[in-house]
């Protein structure tokens, strides 16, 4: 069984297309690291997993569940709104930008969705929050706000608080981008750690050592298009086409 598999994905905002015929398939327990120049879609293709964003085109299963499938915008297959919700809990994410509610405690943000979503009593959900923050390093934070706190600290508490819904599958949109160079490293520890848990991930990512140490496999997008899948070593040691190349050399003599 596969955890995600997309077919065709396409994928337009008016005349720009930002998505054409995007084929992906994710196992469990594999890291799944999407680089690529700005502009190529990986965001994009991220967010129409859990539907963020709508695609126009194509089909895409979570889990072998077929929950979207378009032809020029038109729904051609229909799921009760129940079990695409029951099915994208399985999918959590965190993003660029830490989306912690301000006026909530690290400890009360991490509760909050399992208590709510999940219906978890408030004790289970104290205690699975304090294991999680324990697990990202932040336990002696449990009673602070997030704006006391670094940005690596609060993507870790944005972590801690995905993993709370017991996600399945975790998908990761440049999680490192928004932080100062010196706090990056934090929070790839708490997500090598993840993998190593065997935790399935699609990580979009500008960090070359994260995905050549992390990945089982790296997908190279560009102009909206995957030209490009393989192994750490295939993708970055023997890339095959030239665009690939050139953004190897752009990103890496940077």
């Amino acid at each position: 069984m596969s955890m995600i598999k997309t077919q065709d994905i396409c994928k337009s905002f008016g005349n720009l297309h930002v998505l054409k015929n995007v084929s992906l398939t994710v196992e469990p327990r594999e890291v799944v690291c999407i680089i690529g120049p700005s502009g190529a879609g990986k965001s994009t293709f991220l967010r129409t997993l859990n539907r963020l964003e709508k695609i126009d085109n194509g089909q895409i299963f979570i889990e072998d569940r077929l929950l979207y499938h378009y032809e020029n915008g038109v729904a051609k297959f229909k799921i009760s709104p129940q079990e695409r919700t029951e099915t994208l809990l399985d999918v959590g994410m965190v993003f660029q930008r830490f989306n912690l509610f301000p006026h909530k405690t690290v400890l009360e943000n991490v509760m909050l969705a399992p208590v709510h979503v999940r219906k978890v009593s408030v004790e289970q959900a104290r205690e699975k929050a304090l294991d999680l923050l324990r697990r990202v390093g932040l336990e002696n934070k449990i009673d602070n706000y997030p704006n006391s706190l670094s940005g690596g600290q609060q993507q870790r508490v944005a972590i801690a608080r995905a993993l709370a819904m017991e996600p399945k599958i975790m998908l990761f949109d440049e999680p490192t981008s928004a932080l100062d160079p010196e706090l990056v490293g934090e929070v790839l520890g708490v997500m090598k750690q993840l993998a190593e848990d065997g935790m399935t991930m699609v990580v979009v990512t500008h960090e070359m050592g994260f995905a050549r140490e992390v990945a089982n496999k790296v997908v190279f997008m560009a102009d909206g298009k995957i030209e490009e899948i393989g192994t750490p070593d295939q993708i970055f040691q023997c890339p095959k086409s030239e665009r690939l190349q050139q953004f190897l050399k752009s990103v890496i003599s940077q």
